[in-house]
């Protein structure tokens, strides 16, 4: 295990930095090198770490999320309003429709298989997405519109309105019936979620004013109350409805909102964490690609995510009328909203699995979608960003 730990980290940080290097993203060269050290080309990783490599993927999920929460603020939020609500579900739902119209034709499936298909690739990337928003609030680049805590946000809540599509329309595959309270259940999961960040984040405020711990022992509580939210979510969803990863980040918002210099110093410990947790999110998730099923893809899977990718930035900048962003802001919403990779990772296999025989072709589009969507909507950010948003 150890010496597979170094082979991660290693060529995480040699071929990530090579990219940097050449004006590309670094995670495209994390990427890059866990697939080429995975169980599909040279095989270099133990088993052991790819058997927890969806728990280790989590962990670092969860300190970009508490990165998050650290750095938003609630005014921010207020003054987005309406765009950053439907930034939630608009964009997702009009590119599951694009699924529906254009895959049956692309990929000649059914309209159920078309329908799971778009709800695993309809999620965006938060462990893409959220990072590069932090960068953009720490730079000042469209805060004072609110652009990157509007996107940010978006992504937190975008996974959890798709997974619910992904359970439900795989339930239907199975012969199951359509459980209406499963819909009900999203708004019902982000609302408890939230106060149950808030509520934890508060008290957690009120123990670090009145017992005095060093910041490093007050970045491991947070983190193990982060676990406890997830736990609670995977172990309860059938009785309690509940999306932990909007709970973690509305921990930290509490947080700074009631104190912004604690804040401020816990936000600096987890800046240093992320540097080693990039590392194994990306590497693992490039590791969990299939590269014969991407080699075996031909045109018209590209094809595909290209028209639903159209779709997603028409829902995009559907959820930015009536704003006073700029065409260029717009825009870059639209670009910045597309990166897919850990929800791809996770539950792209979940369907072969199960037997459907849809599985190989959504395994397949998974597969090719962290691929192109991910290091090049990083660059999109990356080359827009100075140019576009002020």
């Amino acid at each position: 295990m150890l010496i597979s730990i170094t082979y991660i980290l290693l060529s995480g940080l040699i071929l990530g930095w090579v990219c940097k290097k050449i004006k590309f993203p670094s995670l495209f060269g994390m990427i890059l090198a866990g697939i080429l050290i995975g169980p599909h080309v040279l095989n270099l990783i133990d088993e052991s770490i790819l058997n927890i490599s969806a728990q280790i993927r989590k962990i670092a999920l969860i300190i970009i999320l508490l990165r998050a929460g650290l750095k938003l603020s609630v005014d921010d939020l207020k003054k987005v309003g309406r765009p950053a609500v439907l930034m939630c579900f608009l964009p997702a739902t009009l590119e599951l429709l694009g699924m529906i119209l254009l895959a049956p034709k692309l990929l000649g499936i059914s309209l159920l298989d078309a329908a799971i298909l778009g709800a695993v690739v309809g999620a965006v990337s938060p462990a893409v997405i959220v990072p590069k928003m932090i960068k953009l609030m720490d730079e000042g680049y469209g805060t004072k519109k609110g652009i990157p805590q509007m996107i940010l946000a978006g992504a937190s809540v975008d996974d959890v309105f798709v997974i619910v599509l992904f359970t439900t329309f795989t339930g239907l595959a199975q012969g199951e019936t359509v459980d209406v309270m499963s819909f009900v259940n999203i708004p019902v999961s982000i609302v408890i979620g939230v106060l149950a960040g808030l509520a934890i984040g508060y008290g957690l405020f009120l123990f670090f004013e009145k017992v005095r711990v060093r910041d490093v022992v007050k970045v491991l509580i947070l983190l193990c109350f982060s676990f406890i939210m997830i736990t609670i979510e995977d172990k309860f969803s059938g009785i309690i409805p509940f999306a932990s990863l909007i709970g973690i980040m509305s921990l930290g918002i509490m947080i700074k909102a009631k104190k912004q210099s604690l804040a401020v110093e816990l936000s600096q410990k987890y800046d240093t964490l992320w540097v080693g947790a990039e590392i194994f999110l990306f590497v693992l998730v490039g590791a969990s690609v299939a590269v014969d099923s991407a080699l075996s893809a031909g045109p018209s899977a590209i094809l595909l995510l290209v028209g639903v990718l159209a779709f997603r930035m028409f829902g995009v900048f559907l959820c930015l009328i009536g704003t006073n962003f700029t065409k260029k802001e717009k825009a870059f919403c639209m670009l910045a909203y597309t990166p897919k990779a850990t929800v791809q990772a996770a539950i792209g296999g979940i369907p072969l699995a199960m037997g459907l025989s849809c599985g190989n072709t959504v395994l397949t589009v998974s597969v090719i979608a962290i691929l192109l969507t991910a290091p090049l909507g990083a660059f999109a950010i990356d080359i827009t960003y100075r140019r576009w948003l002020s």
